[in-house]
């Protein structure tokens, strides 16, 4: 699921004591000699060692400029000052909301609406394990619990990892508003088509085009004007405050009965839902 040493002793020998020339009485002029030429020497030696001390850190601090330089020029050569000013975040959604109570009604769903067992999955559209969770599972629960009517799935928004993920859910919102149906079309080509969760690769330029070229039977332009204007950027808010009221902390994660469970695995899932069922029996 993705979410939002002690120290060791060292000890040693004390060092050893050793008679030189400057330990004894009475001096020996050769060896007084000796002595400030060794002195003078050691300090040479010592403003050599702090001069390529001091050269070392300056070369240091010159190679980590560049590489910061680079890694940000390649970062919005990949991105582009367009794409990061449209990507949003939380306190610029404006609006109000309600975190409490998991509204049903706003969420797209599948599955019988008269269903006893009612089950939300929290997703990031980012998220690797969300991914490997619809790729691995999402069938077998369609065909144990969804298609034999015993439960009513929903979806809900927990858009968490990057800005680019508040994009990737209104998107989603988009769909959603237009056809049931196709969200789920939506969310399972979208995590097929997933991009590296460490880099910013749901940008509205990469979501227009996805739509254009793998969701048909909606109105394109008008999703293309939804995702532009930031229409359900709102909805995608009150998800994500919902998740957080619930203790949502991570993706995926799952509710049955407005039970939050611990874990997402589906055997943990399946056993909530059976005694679910069992309860309304």
């Amino acid at each position: 699921m993705a979410q939002n040493k002690g120290s060791n002793r060292s000890g040693g020998k004390p060092a050893s004591t050793y008679k030189t020339g400057s330990n004894r009485t009475t001096p020996d002029h050769k060896n007084v000699g000796r002595g400030k030429a060794g002195n003078a020497a050691n300090r040479s030696g010592s403003g050599r060692e702090n001069r390529k001390s001091g050269l070392i850190f300056v070369s240091s601090l010159i190679f980590i400029g560049v590489l910061v330089i680079t890694l940000a020029v390649v970062f919005l050569k990949d991105t582009g000052p367009s794409e990061l000013k449209d990507l949003p975040n939380y306190t610029e959604i404006k609006g109000d909301y309600t975190a409490k109570g998991l509204k049903y009604e706003k969420q797209p769903h599948l599955g019988d609406p008269n269903a006893k067992v009612k089950v939300i999955e929290f997703a990031d559209f980012k998220c690797p394990a969300c991914k490997k969770w619809e790729e691995t599972y999402m069938d077998q629960l369609q065909q144990e619990y969804i298609d034999t009517g015993k439960i009513e799935l929903f979806f809900i928004n927990y858009a968490f990892i990057d800005r680019d993920s508040i994009m990737a859910a209104s998107a989603g919102e988009a769909i959603a508003a237009q056809s049931n149906e196709k969200f789920w079309e939506f969310k399972r080509k979208l995590f097929a088509h997933q991009g590296d969760e460490t880099k910013i690769w749901a940008t509205p330029s990469f979501l227009l085009d996805f739509v254009k070229k793998n969701i048909e039977g909606i109105d394109y332009d008008r999703f293309a004007k939804d995702l532009k204007e930031h229409t359900y950027m709102l909805p995608v808010k009150e998800d994500f405050k919902t998740g957080g009221y619930y203790g949502v902390n991570g993706t995926p994660q799952f509710m049955v009965n407005g039970e939050l469970l611990p874990s997402a695995s589906y055997e943990e899932l399946a056993a909530a839902i059976e005694a679910k069922l069992a309860e309304t029996d």
